[in-house]
């Protein structure tokens, strides 16, 4: 199986890759640098492979014969008899479908809705505007592969994960993770250390996460109301750190989708440049805020291209508190759905 962009595509793909190995020997998941950690939580997932594909990733290295020979030996190592490609909606799984073709993989299936030619032995297509993780799962079923009894089709990784205890002093906190992998995607910092302060004068705990070069930010956010964790967790310990919160804080990033996996619901800061529909917070209880009809929308853009980034920057501190208390009681059930404002 191959899905080679972020990790919060990677986690979307779980329920995909749980069917595929409920019916299969094993599952090799082809994935990308910024996704790899994730396929390895996993479950169902026997083996990975880092590849960074040049038509993919937004720093590609350059395509050189090299490169592909080398991809396609270790291709061959693993000696595949299927492969599925997923992609998301704006994404051709072709590329990938000849490189695969060329390294001997016999059969392919993939959704798309170009013309394949001799690239696909399944073409799948989907109509609407499913879900991510319903999208890819749906070529798994057209490739004859179901999730096992008991498998509702949620996110999951694989437990048990670590004990994180002496990071957070125990479950019964909120979580605030301030980044996106592009800033289209990020609420103003100056927002995000108001909402710390509201959380903490509301007697709340509070911890901000993010990677190591986050740290700064982080610690500007964090101020003297917060516990900054930006750097000191690998991506297991920061999906503990989320199963122990009350709720999360993020923007559409692979975090919040990890909070989904663990079941914690999710305040999503969702700017429209993608459409919610697909990359919202997948089945926990949500509040979903930004403008979601903000001439940004459906643009893909890296950086927002209004002035002012209006359709988060409008969102108040005070807003983001309220959601978050109104999720701080809300049953844990995946299946629970928040409000939209």
């Amino acid at each position: 199986m191959a899905r080679l962009d972020n990790m919060g595509d990677v986690l979307l793909a779980g329920p995909c890759v749980r069917a595929v190995a409920a019916g299969g020997d094993s599952v090799t998941m082809l994935a990308g640098p910024h996704g790899r950690d994730a396929a390895a939580l996993l479950p169902g997932v026997d083996e990975v492979i880092e590849w960074c594909a040049p038509w993919i990733d937004p720093q590609p290295p350059p395509i050189t014969a090299h490169g592909m020979r080398e991809f396609r030996a270790r291709v061959e190592a693993a000696v595949p008899d299927r492969a599925l490609i997923l992609t998301s909606f704006h994404q051709s799984p072709l590329p990938l479908a000849l490189a695969l073709r060329e390294a001997g993989v016999p059969w392919i299936g993939a959704i798309s809705e170009d013309y394949p030619g001799a690239l696909l032995d399944l073409r799948h297509r989907v109509g609407g505007d499913p879900p991510e993780a319903e999208r890819a799962l749906s070529l798994a079923r057209a490739a004859g592969y179901g999730l096992p009894p008991g498998d509702d089709g949620r996110l999951a990784v694989r437990e048990p994960l670590p004990d994180v205890t002496e990071l957070t002093g125990g479950p019964g906190y909120v979580v605030v993770h301030p980044a996106a992998s592009v800033p289209a995607r990020e609420w103003a910092a100056d927002r995000y250390a108001g909402l710390v302060r509201l959380l903490a004068a509301e007697g709340r705990r509070v911890l901000v996460t993010g990677s190591g070069t986050d740290r700064p930010r982080a610690q500007r956010i964090a101020g003297h109301d917060a516990v900054n964790l930006a750097g000191c967790t690998d991506l297991p310990g920061l999906a503990a750190v989320l199963a122990g919160a009350d709720v999360l804080v993020a923007p559409n990033t692979g975090p919040a989708h990890l909070a989904a996996a663990v079941g914690t619901p999710v305040v999503s800061l969702f700017a429209p440049v993608v459409p919610a529909a697909r990359w919202a917070p997948y089945r926990v209880p949500t509040v979903l805020l930004g403008d979601q009809h903000a001439p940004c929308r459906d643009s893909r853009a890296r950086h927002c291209p209004v002035l002012g980034h209006p359709c988060l920057n409008r969102i108040s501190p005070e807003t983001v508190a309220e959601a978050v208390s109104d999720l701080a009681g809300a049953p844990r059930a995946p299946e629970l759905t928040g409000g939209t404002r």
